[in-house]
């Protein structure tokens, strides 16, 4: 199959890293991210294009399949790949070289109102990330008027609970495992302080 007969049949593709796949290192290695990147998200849109053909949700942008797919075990299979590849998505943006620092403005007065300090915002976020047995993500969300900061499991995306996320930080072992070994908290801790991106968050808040 040529490229552009693929792309004219399978309507979701893998966007481009926001950076060089060496621009995070050496927090995040260019190994991983080969690996991350290049194989898991790929793999995630790649199930995902053959899943829905011929489907309801054949036509429908990702975030409609992932709220038309939640909760119904009929498309578990779907739902996943499509949260995924969303999740990943979201992952890769909430990253940045030179990441870390103060936030924008508003965000700054936001999360000090919701948590008291970034400091603090930042050790709920560590401490959630570490609170997560086994795969899932660790969440800044706006949910109301305020932020919180959750954690979900393997695929599971806060759209589908009505919360708008913020920014996500991914604690599957694939996202460390090469460059961290089993120390989570080293890879957690070292994304908030020198990777995360802020300035994304701030956009999402709006």
């Amino acid at each position: 199959m040529s490229k552009d007969t693929k792309e004219s049949i399978y309507p979701h593709g893998l966007p481009p890293l926001p950076y060089a796949d060496t621009a995070l290192e050496p927090i995040i290695s260019a190994k991983t991210l080969s690996f991350h990147y290049g194989k898991h998200h790929q793999g995630y849109v790649d199930n995902l294009n053959k899943q829905i053909l011929g489907t309801e949700f054949a036509g429908m942008p990702l975030e409609k399949i992932i709220t038309g797919a939640a909760g119904k075990a009929e498309y578990t299979a779907i739902f996943n790949n499509a949260a995924q590849t969303w999740n990943h998505t979201f992952y890769w943006r909430s990253l940045r070289p030179k990441g870390g620092g103060a936030p924008p403005e508003a965000l700054q007065h936001k999360i000090e109102t919701s948590f008291g300090s970034l400091d603090a915002c930042k050790k709920e976020l560590a401490t959630v990330a570490m609170a997560q047995f086994g795969s899932g993500w660790a969440w800044l969300v706006l949910n109301g008027d305020k932020l919180e900061v959750i954690k979900t499991s393997n695929a599971d995306v806060p759209i589908t609970t009505g919360m708008k996320p913020l920014l996500v930080i991914d604690v599957w072992e694939h996202a460390y495992y090469l460059d961290y070994q089993n120390r989570r908290l080293d890879y957690v801790k070292a994304v908030l302080d020198t990777l995360i991106h802020w300035d994304f968050a701030a956009e999402n808040l709006g």
